[in-house]
């Protein structure tokens, strides 16, 4: 479900136009429904009901501070992959308790400062790391909750720039391995308190599957590494995909339900429902890490059209925003449904690609796609875009950053102001 559909011809963000709202803040724009983010958050803690768990958001999906607050106010955990989120977590006013620090080039500034903060745990991704870690704990008089990201060698079957579960990725340790390393962490290492285990297999996974073969084949070993070891949780990770095709149409439950069964996207029921079975008896907290999940959807960037030029070959819709603003395009293929802000009056389409100012040939939203036909001084919308848009967002050709905007109901709150261009050369010398 999201916020985003068409009232009276407009689309709208829960109550709000967003004509006017462009027109007032201009363009490039991020607009973000705070209905749609608590929603999927309150749906997804709802349906591990039946085991103890937490949800960490991934913070690297979107770290606007007003986001974190909106999840912080809920009671969520974080999953942070740098110092810099976990300072943006605790501005927020998030609590450090309830952060778990993953990636596996962990800086010795990071690690001082996360251990200060008392993290919850470091999610650990190779051997080498984990003695780091002891090392700089040990210096500190401290001792650093860890986990150690097991690699289950499972193929998420996902982009293979976000599949993280095979043996073949840089993440994580093997799974023949593991057991290894957590003996000899258990003798050798004494700054290091081995608190728990953490596996993640991969992003946008639209289906059951891949979830099902990695809990089954590293759920023995979580249950020996808790009588071992004494562990207390389980870190499964995040992963579970959206909808980015048809993205506008699947804010509803009609259209879910006019797909066929096997056509289906994963929910979160479904999802629930089969995790809460296999790990309700295994006697550990459940740590879930969704990032995309939770505000994927729950955002647009709205881009006003500059041009159309018409080649021999094609028809060019040249926008305000570039691969600077939103790079999943031309990072990983990523797919955004692009709808105009006024909803068209015929079904005729039009062949396009839809690219932007940016001087570089990969600075497209689209290519060969039929569109509603848009001119110049229109804007459109490109849905799906509130995980990894602002979040990967750069100032790339001297490009000031877009504002962020934060609808909740019928009020719409501007949570980053639009850069300036005094603002590309602040720190220059």
């Amino acid at each position: 479900m999201h916020g985003f559909s068409y009232k009276n011809g407009s689309l709208h963000c829960d109550d709000v136009d967003l004509a006017p709202l462009a027109a007032e803040h201009g363009t490039p724009l991020y607009v973000y429904s705070a209905t749609t983010i608590l929603d999927h958050y309150r749906r997804l803690d709802a349906a591990l009901a039946g085991v103890d768990h937490e949800v960490a958001y991934a913070v690297k999906a979107n770290s606007n501070l007003s986001v974190l607050r909106l999840l912080a106010n809920e009671g969520a955990g974080f999953d942070i992959v740098s110092g810099g989120e976990l300072f943006r977590v605790i501005k927020a006013g998030g609590d450090p308790a309830h952060c778990t620090f993953a990636g596996v080039g962990k800086t010795r500034e990071e690690i001082v400062y996360a251990l200060e903060q008392g993290i919850y745990s470091f999610n650990v991704e190779s051997e080498e790391e984990l003695r780091y870690l002891n090392e700089v704990a040990g210096e500190l008089g401290m001792i650093a909750p860890a986990a150690v990201r097991v690699n289950p060698n499972v193929d998420a079957k996902t982009h293979k720039y976000i599949s993280t579960g095979k043996s073949e990725n840089k993440f994580g340790v093997d799974f023949e391995d593991i057991a290894g390393l957590y003996e000899r962490a258990a003798k050798e290492l004494p700054n290091i308190k081995l608190r728990g285990l953490q596996m993640h297999i991969g992003s946008q996974l639209t289906s059951i599957a891949p979830f099902l073969e990695a809990v089954n084949k590293v759920a023995p070993l979580a249950r020996q590494f808790k009588e071992v070891y004494g562990i207390e949780f389980w870190s499964i990770g995040g992963g579970i995909g959206i909808i980015y095709q048809n993205s506008l149409a699947s804010g509803g439950v009609d259209w879910w339900e006019s797909q066929q069964p096997e056509e289906r996207p994963l929910t979160i029921s479904r999802y629930g429902s089969e995790m809460v079975r296999l790990l309700k008896d295994l006697g550990l907290k459940i740590l879930l890490e969704p990032g995309r999940l939770i505000v994927g959807n729950a955002g647009v960037l709205i881009t006003r059209c500059l041009y159309e030029k018409k080649g021999r070959a094609k028809t060019f819709k040249i926008v305000d925003a570039g691969m600077n603003d939103l790079i999943r395009p031309a990072l990983y293929e990523g797919h955004h449904e692009i709808v105009p802000l006024k909803q068209a009056r015929s079904d005729a389409r039009v062949t396009m690609d839809v690219v932007g100012p940016i001087c570089e040939s990969g600075d497209f939203f689209c290519q060969n796609r039929e569109l509603p036909d848009f001119q110049p001084g229109d804007s459109v919308a490109l849905m799906s875009a509130g995980a990894y848009g602002f979040a990967m967002a750069s100032n790339y050709n001297s490009r000031p950053l877009p504002a962020e905007i934060l609808v909740e109901g019928d009020v719409a709150t501007v949570i980053r102001k639009r850069q300036k261009l005094e603002d590309l050369i602040e720190g220059e010398l």
